[in-house]
């Protein structure tokens, strides 16, 4: 992270007064170049306070506070504890009429952390006036950007919702047809089914037909075997024997 990087930061601030009155002051911490970083706070009343601080003077705060590692690595601590941590502004200095004439802003982004701390003198007049007029203009700034950003997600999320119901209602029109492809195979595949079934009941019938036909008609050369009864024969018998004593 470099300078260059260093976005916008706000914020607000409370502070305790000598008089015991809680006030609170916006505060700004951006990198107008790649060379500096400016800080800014103003309740837009009555107290303004200001500073610059350069790359080498933001170096010796490195050292001061103890924070190791990289460059980058300290910018982006320095941007976490103000972003992210408890942030005060102590008010310092011999009081005037108008008020303190210093005050320190304290980031601390976690107990037992180094803290962040940086002196700011207090402006008036045209200066005073140019500080409030570049906190107010920046804010508006980051406002707008943030704001174009909320709307560009917006209309993403509507277009991917647009997108997810038109896919949504493609796969439920292919769902029917689907189903109805699968409904007419069915259908035909139980009439193919049914069919063969009627043709082979219709086989086995006609196989089975000439079996049943020879059982009820009984070969005719048993049908011409006749039986005489008992007494037609004794009568043949008695009529020869009759015969034979007439002779």
């Amino acid at each position: 992270m470099e300078l260059n990087d260093f976005e916008a930061l706000f914020g607000e601030a409370k502070v305790e007064t000598s008089a015991g009155v809680s006030r609170t002051l916006l505060f700004e911490v951006h990198a107008p170049n790649k060379s500096e970083v400016r800080v800014d706070a103003t309740d837009f009343m009555s107290m303004t306070f200001g500073a610059v601080r350069s790359v080498q003077q933001l170096d010796d705060m490195r050292d001061e506070t103890g924070i190791g590692g990289s460059w980058s690595e300290f910018l982006e601590y320095l941007v976490n504890s103000i972003k992210f941590g408890d942030v005060k502004l102590v008010l310092e200095g011999q009081s005037t009429s108008d008020g303190p004439a210093s005050a320190r802003l304290i980031a601390h982004k976690a107990k037992g952390m180094p803290r962040i701390s940086i002196s700011m003198a207090r402006l008036s007049g045209s200066a005073a006036k140019e500080a409030m007029a570049r906190l107010s203009l920046d804010m508006f700034k980051t406002y707008k950007s943030n704001h174009k950003l909320l709307v560009e997600e917006q209309e993403g999320r509507h277009q991917f919702t647009k997108m997810l119901s038109a896919e949504q209602e493609k796969s439920k029109n292919l769902q029917k047809q689907l189903d109805a492809l699968l409904y007419s195979k069915r259908h035909k595949s139980q009439n193919i089914h049914d069919n063969l079934a009627s043709e082979n009941s219709s086989v086995t019938t006609l196989h089975d037909a000439p079996d049943k036909q020879s059982d009820q008609n009984p070969s005719p050369m048993k049908a011409t075997k006749r039986v005489v009864p008992a007494h037609r024969r004794s009568k043949v018998r008695g009529a020869l024997l009759q015969d034979t004593e007439d002779d």
